[in-house]
């Protein structure tokens, strides 16, 4: 992935070369992407394993992968797949609400008329990706992007089923997930949201590990930090303004925390996607 936050690519996949690159890479093994990825299959057909479900998968059709998902390819069958993979900071907010909310959908088959404004839509985006040298290359690709990302995200509501077919975990999940993105400045601790959602805290942690793998605490780490870096590339604040402004009145605990959180300090951050 680009160091912008955003991949794109076409490819033809023969099942041949897929058994070889099986065997040398493993490419088999179960991963999960850094980016919310959508895969577009023109052509073919592919076997894929999402969160241990395994779906067979015939073009046109669209699988798309949160980056909660542990995922892995099973076998394909002569494909033509066109990839998209974005992330949190390069996504326009109310999309970004959007698939979180969802978080997770089962691959599903394109009608004729959907699958030809996708590829239309897709052509465009690689077009821009491919022209490094324009000087408007960054918002063309991010913004051809999102709108590609909204028709994409209106076919998903149109399959998505309704609240009642989503198991208690996941309703909990989906919950928590509305309350952090409205509170994450002044609520930092588990019990506080568990408190909100009139559960205990360790149901609620039960709840999340059970839909996400993850845990309350290291998903209201990630949104902050997404904040702090959404700060740090689009504006001059001070890492000490940005710690106040994301509610931290202890400077060098917020610098820690983005350094455990990201592995490199909020200054390397801001030098490395200022260059």
């Amino acid at each position: 992935m680009l160091n912008l936050g955003i991949s794109i690519d076409r490819n033809n996949i023969k099942e041949s070369y897929f058994a070889t690159i099986q065997q040398a890479q493993d490419a088999s093994q179960a991963h999960r992407d850094e980016g919310y990825t959508f895969h577009i299959l023109e052509k073919g057909k592919v076997v894929i394993e999402i969160d241990f479900k395994t779906y067979k998968v015939s073009a046109p059709a669209v699988v798309y992968l949160h980056p909660d998902q542990v995922h892995r390819v099973l076998h394909i069958d002569d494909i033509i797949v066109s990839s998209l993979s974005i992330n949190s900071e390069n996504l326009n907010t109310e999309y970004l609400n959007i698939l979180e909310e969802l978080n997770t959908t089962v691959p599903f088959i394109l009608e004729k008329q959907a699958f030809s404004v996708i590829s239309s839509s897709f052509a465009l985006c690689l077009n821009f990706y491919r022209e490094r040298n324009n000087k408007l290359f960054y918002p063309l690709l991010r913004d051809s992007c999102n709108t590609l990302i909204a028709y994409l995200l209106s076919q998903f509501l149109n399959v998505a089923r309704p609240d009642e077919t989503f198991s208690r975990f996941e309703k909990v999940t989906k919950a928590f997930r509305k309350l952090l993105e409205r509170n994450y400045i002044n609520l930092k601790r588990p019990n506080q949201y568990a408190s909100l959602l009139h559960i205990s805290t360790p149901y609620l942690n039960d709840c999340i590990k059970s839909s996400t793998g993850y845990s309350v605490s290291y998903l209201i780490q990630e949104r902050i930090i997404l904040e702090a870096k959404r700060l740090l590339y689009h504006t001059d604040k001070s890492v000490k303004e940005i710690a106040f402004a994301l509610g931290y009145a202890d400077y060098p605990y917020f610098s820690r925390l983005f350094s455990k959180v990201t592995g490199i300090s909020a200054i390397t951050f801001r030098n490395r996607n200022h260059d």
